[in-house]
């Protein structure tokens, strides 16, 4: 009956001594200090060694009856901080990408029992891209309505490699849109470099605004996030020429835009001053000498100008005014009465024509 006793003491306590927590960081930037913690509770128990392992092989021991009660092993890619480590903190500076791995602690409690509970975590160290945000390559600055959209997203060199995802207007791509690549490998410390394309054809939903906004996002657990977005335009359609019509022109030239049209008189006047002020040809090399002018041209001269002093004066109404580009003929009825106060309708051709070239001009005011 003492021995069973004893027996169920025994088991008692053993069931006493456990873990009650180990952290063990899953993502450190290389060169960092990470921190391992071993928790455990003796439960009336005398503690007997504290130990750490890397992938298999021992790196630190921590016995209360040693002096100085904790050691550690060389290995590489792991350094232990001494000053900074305890029974229950191990604290490793100036990490590596050799320093990842699987870490376990064991805890072992004193004799008679020897009871040892372990637990273990896998811890990664993170070398960040060193480029910045990531590239998108192969979009065009504009997109129409059926086009397809062919662009990929690339990450700069990591370890490991980070997670890339498109956005079109900041809702997350559709799985079928994405085009995976394989990472690439690259260096004495196997950095990868990873590419994740787009593709899908334009539709009018994806413009807003006119506007589409695709982006890529590039993470690695809460260490590093980085986007790129491009902003693309629609192309709008563009509009046919309008051709105007005369009389759109014509409704154009009113009283509201008066310097657009010129009246009868004022067209008239200016024919009838261009025959007797008429530049000599530019083929002729000897230009004819002046002469004076005769007492008919001073009158015509002076019945233009009072004709232009009455125009000017005001504009009876709005069908007086005709398109600069407009054709005026002398047999006009206004055109007709100005010519009879003169006296000079039907002769103009024989008193003043002194070339072929003013001859014709008359006789096609004339008609």
């Amino acid at each position: 009956a003492y021995c069973l006793l004893l027996n169920l003491i025994a088991d008692f306590r053993v069931e006493g001594l456990r873990l009650t927590e180990v952290r063990i960081p899953k993502y450190v930037i290389k060169g960092a200090t990470a921190q391992l913690e071993c928790l455990y509770d003796l439960d009336g128990e005398a503690l007997y060694s504290v130990k750490w392992y890397k992938d298999g092989n021992e790196f630190y021991r921590y016995v209360p009856r040693d002096m100085p009660p904790a050691q550690t092993f060389l290995l590489p890619g792991v350094n232990v901080d001494l000053h900074n480590s305890s029974d229950a903190i191990v604290a490793l500076h100036n990490v590596n990408l050799q320093s990842a791995g699987r870490f376990r602690c064991e805890v072992s409690g004193e004799a008679p029992s020897f009871q040892t509970v372990t637990e273990h975590g896998d811890m990664v160290v993170v070398s960040l891209p060193d480029n910045g945000e990531p590239k998108i390559t192969g979009g065009r600055p504009r997109y129409q309505i059926g086009d397809y959209v062919r662009i990929n997203c690339t990450a700069g060199k990591s370890k490991p490699a980070v997670d890339l995802s498109w956005f079109i207007n900041q809702e997350p791509a559709e799985p079928q849109k994405l085009r995976k690549y394989e990472n690439t490998v690259s260096g004495r410390e196997g950095l990868e470099t990873s590419t994740l394309g787009l593709q899908f054809r334009v539709e009018q939903k994806h413009f807003r605004n006119g506007d589409m906004k695709l982006k890529c996002v590039a993470s690695l657990s809460n260490l590093y996030w980085r986007s790129n977005e491009e902003s693309v335009e629609g192309d709008r359609p563009q509009k046919a020429p309008v051709l105007e019509s005369r009389e759109t022109v014509y409704a154009s030239n009113s009283r509201a835009d008066p310097v657009q049209g010129t009246s009868y008189r004022e067209q008239f006047v200016t024919k009838i001053l261009s025959f007797f002020f008429v530049q000599p040809n530019a083929a002729s090399s000897v230009a004819p000498p002046p002469k004076a002018p005769t007492p008919l041209v001073l009158l015509l001269v002076a019945l233009a100008v009072a004709i232009l002093a009455s125009t000017a004066a005001g504009k009876d109404n709005d069908k007086d005014y005709v398109p600069m580009d407009g054709r005026i003929a002398l047999g006009d009825p206004e055109a007709s009465e100005l010519l009879a106060a003169t006296g000079m309708k039907g002769n103009l051709s024989s008193e003043f024509g002194k070339s072929a070239t003013q001859q014709r001009k008359i006789q096609m005011a004339m008609r």
